[in-house]
């Protein structure tokens, strides 16, 4: 274990969030295939805590449910008021038992809606907390533009934090400081559950801060220090869809970043979207205005986009997809699909398997080296290996009250223009003419034949048509045919 793992790490997840302008809380607002609150929760699990609680107020049943489905483990406080983030946290340690004796070690403080926090900060905190002997250690980062935060006040000699000032009461000195906190904390538990009893609410807001305990402790004797992030962005909260979608741009460059330098090529990084979900190997190479999502992974050396989403699709290696919406699909290895195809859920391509122009496919499973190249409707069907779809088939797998399905076997060539009205089963090796309405199982090797016979009625435009420029067109033709047929052999 860890000599830095934290007792505990209290997540404060309660507010509504008002200027988000939603029905949704805050903190289950997404970005790049997680919730806020998911990928704050994704940070503190790197730490390994010994416990974690997330502190949930405003539609908390929601945000409980979300949570459970998440992160089974994580515990909830519920703060039926928002009194404060001294209240919240108070809330929080109640949940682990709330005595300075059932809290003992560290107790890391975070924010539910900063998703850009990486647990590589965060383990930076808890080893400088432990190393300096501190009794709160603050995660503060140096910004450009320290405007309307809270500024860290430092002692000249020792680099001890003295007071954390708010923007409103600092002194013109003290805006010039530009080491802000960020609201991030590592406590010793004991002594973090005896001040937040000595927390008062005699403030303008009458509410509990946290940031009172700092005092508190200080005042104690004991010490209060400060870790400096890396990268100012960590920190940033979320507060509206401005600053939701700045972090979301902020976090799909880090992990485009991530790929490329593990070795994944991507052409255009501005318009490549990534969820922190995904997997890619390496030398796989992804087009511009591709979106990948979920728990989508791409195998080695295959080539995704231009123009494509993929949700929850394993691309096998070496394998092609271009200009693709693919959900719930399975490409095996050097398949190829599109371009416009769509792939729906159950869907599974074998090795070298194509899905191509224009092809919808649904709960359908393609065999080894079999080709639906083009304009057709795969649904509810399982086909074998090295077999032939001709374009512009459907396989009618619906009647109006249930689906069904249709089985091809291997090795086998069906027409153009096919439907296969399902349940129906063409055998190995069989072949089905172009235009036929297959509604009975064809044997292995049979040729089925299912459409009307042609019967050409001659003179039929001239007699209903009189006078078009389709009738005019048949006379020339039919005149010039004539005059060709009487001149003697030889003569042009």
């Amino acid at each position: 274990m860890s000599a830095n793992r934290p007792a505990a790490v209290v997540v404060l997840a309660a507010g509504e969030g008002t200027r988000m302008k939603s029905a949704t809380p805050k903190v289950l607002h997404e970005i790049c295939g997680r919730s806020l609150v998911g990928h704050v929760l994704a940070a503190s699990r790197e730490l390994s805590p010994q416990r974690l609680v997330a502190v949930v107020g405003h539609e908390s049943e929601r945000v409980r449910a979300h949570l459970a489905a998440i992160d089974p483990e994580v515990l909830t406080a519920y703060q039926a008021e928002q009194n404060g983030t001294g209240h919240a946290v108070r809330m929080g340690l109640e949940a682990l038992g709330g005595t300075p004796e059932s809290i003992d070690g560290t107790v890391v403080v975070v924010c539910g809606d900063t998703p850009l926090l990486t647990g590589a900060t965060l383990a930076g905190l808890a080893e400088t907390h432990s190393a300096d002997g501190n009794a709160v250690t603050v995660l503060t980062a140096e910004v450009p533009d320290a405007t309307g935060y809270g500024r860290i006040i430092r002692d000249g000699a020792s680099g001890a934090v003295t007071a954390i000032v708010e923007h409103k009461d600092a002194t013109a000195a003290q805006r010039a400081v530009r080491e802000i906190n960020s609201g991030v904390f590592a406590f010793d538990g004991r002594l973090l559950a005896e001040a937040l009893g000595k927390v008062r609410t005699d403030n303008s807001q009458g509410e509990e801060y946290l940031t009172d305990v700092l005092g508190i402790l200080r005042a104690a004797g004991h010490r209060v220090g400060a870790c400096v992030a890396g990268d100012h962005r960590e920190i940033a909260g979320i507060n509206n869809r401005v600053q939701l979608a700045e972090a979301r741009r902020v976090l799909n460059d880090r992990l485009l970043t991530e790929a490329m330098l593990a070795g994944v090529t991507v052409v255009d990084p501005a318009s490549t979207w990534i969820d922190a979900t995904v997997t890619v190997e390496r030398d796989a190479v992804v087009h511009p205005g591709t979106q990948l999502q979920g728990a989508t992974h791409l195998g080695e050396g295959c080539e995704v986009g231009p123009n494509t989403r993929l949700l929850d699709t394993q691309v096998g290696a070496g394998a092609r997809v271009d200009n693709t919406v693919a959900n719930g699909a399975v490409v095996g290895e050097r398949a190829s699909v599109g371009p416009y195809a769509y792939l729906r859920p159950g869907t599974r391509l074998g090795v070298q398997a194509k899905a191509g122009t224009y092809v919808e496919m649904k709960n359908a499973t393609i065999g080894a080296g079999t080709k639906v190249p083009h304009l057709s409707y795969v649904g509810d069907a399982t086909i074998g290996e090295q077999s032939n779809i001709g374009a512009a088939s459907v396989f009618v797998n619906y009647d109006g009250e249930a689906k069904h399905h249709t089985t091809v076997g291997s090795h086998c060539k069906t027409g153009s223009d096919n439907m296969f009205v399902a349940p129906v089963t063409i055998g190995d090796g069989a072949y089905t003419a172009a235009g036929s309405v297959i509604t009975k199982d064809v044997p292995a090797g049979s040729l089925a034949v299912a459409r009307g016979q042609q019967r050409n009625i001659e003179g039929w435009v001239a007699r209903k048509r009189p006078g078009s420029a389709a009738a005019k067109a048949a006379e020339a033709a039919s005149s010039g045919a004539s005059e060709a047929a009487g001149k003697p052999v030889g003569e042009s």
